[in-house]
């Protein structure tokens, strides 16, 4: 059992240490976000994420598991410090290391005794060199410490349980000391045999990219099957399933869609280019794949001017705001590409999401929002489907339909049947199986 501080309470942060506490570690997350620690003081969590708030208050509960302001006080305490602050893209794609920066000050100043200053954060090869020498340049006294990378694979809608229950868990250092401890913070883990990686920092540093690069290499790969299936008459997700049967390829994230979003795919794809050109070298497989991204979300307009060429005065009802289910995370969502595009074109766009439409109103505030699939599907002359919540794989068809002006239906998750949409009455278009029965 350790003495934990993890700062920042954001989406990495509130995870990690809620899971940390529930691993039996003492665990204080900080922030100097006064209004995000006044709700968690409060019982309330200010992201949106199943399971959460269950694991959370039964460690608050047992006293394993506190938040705090005070920043200093918190460090002082620690033996193992998480820094879990945002990276978020900066104007060339690079990661904008800012916040880790301070972190790294912070710990410098509260370096009372032997600590280990954790990055959590998504953040280029090197980073972990350059905390070590900010540290170490900042401090003033002979206290030792050891920098850790200690890298995060959450999915949001299952973070919970991708935390507590891990494929991997990599831990990257040049320090055994600093191995040892870490290995006792994640014990419970070891005691089940989760697969460790025991490495350097860089390579640590590396694994994180090169696997969210990856997954992202292959849902653009999936995509791009997917429009030469509408072309030529074939069905993606056959393709997919037949491909996915292969145990070299798996059948995950084969799954055609209107483009990745989320906090992780775009912004750590293009840092991974960026870290490419630092260095020298190209990567044209990433590079095509954030290209072919972007066009796949512009490709969801021109599905629906296949059933409406003249998008003038048309209104337009978007179910989905999410870049995926079960999450309020709508950063860098397929919605906030395709409504500009809509409304250029003269279109009048209805909004629904079950849970993220707080969180897209700061960025479209005068979006017409409305609460039910059938009240945003109100005198629509389109409905483009762009989340597959579980609320919208079951609408009642009819009562969808008769709310309508023009029954047409784009469905760029695949969610519906076409021969079933068809006998209700709609002009339906997929991803990948428009020409399928």
């Amino acid at each position: 059992m350790k003495n934990i501080c993890v700062v920042g309470t954001g989406y990495v942060g509130l995870v990690s240490g809620t899971g940390l506490a529930d691993f039996g570690n003492n665990v204080v997350c900080v922030d100097i976000n006064k209004e995000k620690i006044d709700m968690l003081l409060n019982g309330k969590i200010p992201i949106y994420e199943p399971g959460l708030k269950e694991v959370l208050d039964r460690n608050v509960q047992a006293g394993r598991l506190s938040f705090s302001t005070e920043v200093d006080k918190a460090i002082q305490a620690a033996d193992v410090v998480f820094s879990a602050v945002g990276t978020p893209p900066g104007k060339g794609g690079e990661a904008d290391l800012d916040a880790v920066w301070k972190v790294g000050e912070t710990f410098a100043k509260n370096l009372n005794s032997y600590k280990i200053f954790v990055n959590k954060s998504t953040v280029p090869v090197g980073t972990g060199k350059k905390v070590y020498q900010l540290i170490s340049e900042k401090k003033n006294n002979t206290v030792g410490f050891d920098v850790v990378s200690n890298p995060e694979f959450l999915r949001e809608g299952s973070a919970v349980g991708d935390f507590l229950r891990p494929d991997r868990v990599v831990i990257g250092s040049s320090s055994a000391k600093a191995a040892e401890i870490m290995k006792d913070v994640y014990r419970p883990l070891y005691l089940r045999e989760t697969p460790v990686v025991e490495t350097n920092i860089e390579t640590a540093e590396l694994i994180k990219y090169a696997s969210n690069a990856f997954l992202a290499v292959k849902i653009t790969f999936i995509n791009e099957i997917a429009n030469l299936c509408d072309i030529v008459g074939g069905d993606v997700h056959i393709v997919a399933k037949a491909m996915g049967l292969d145990g070299r390829i798996s059948p995950k994230f084969l799954h055609p869609g209107p483009g990745y979003g989320g906090s992780c795919f775009p912004k750590d794809t293009l840092a991974l280019t960026q870290i490419f050109r630092e260095h020298g070298i190209s990567t044209k497989l990433v590079e095509a794949a954030v290209e072919v991204n972007e066009n796949q979300k512009r490709l969801v307009v021109g599905k629906t001017k296949q059933l409406l060429p003249d998008l003038k005065d048309k209104t337009i009802a978007i179910l989905g705001l999410s870049f995926k289910p079960n999450t309020d995370d709508t950063r860098e969502s397929p919605a906030k590409t395709i409504i500009p595009i809509l409304e250029d074109a003269g279109a009048h766009v209805q909004v629904f999401d079950p849970v993220a439409m707080e969180d897209f109103r700061r960025d479209f505030p005068k979006l017409d929002y409305r609460i039910s699939p059938y009240h945003a599907a109100e005198n629509a002359h389109a409905i483009v489907l762009l989340t597959e919540w579980n609320e919208f794989r079951d609408m009642n068809l009819e009562k969808l339909k008769n709310t309508m002006i023009e029954p047409n239906f784009i469905d760029t998750r695949n969610v519906y049947n076409k021969r079933i949409m068809n006998s209700h009455g709609f002009r339906y278009v997929g991803m990948g199986r428009s020409l399928i029965d």
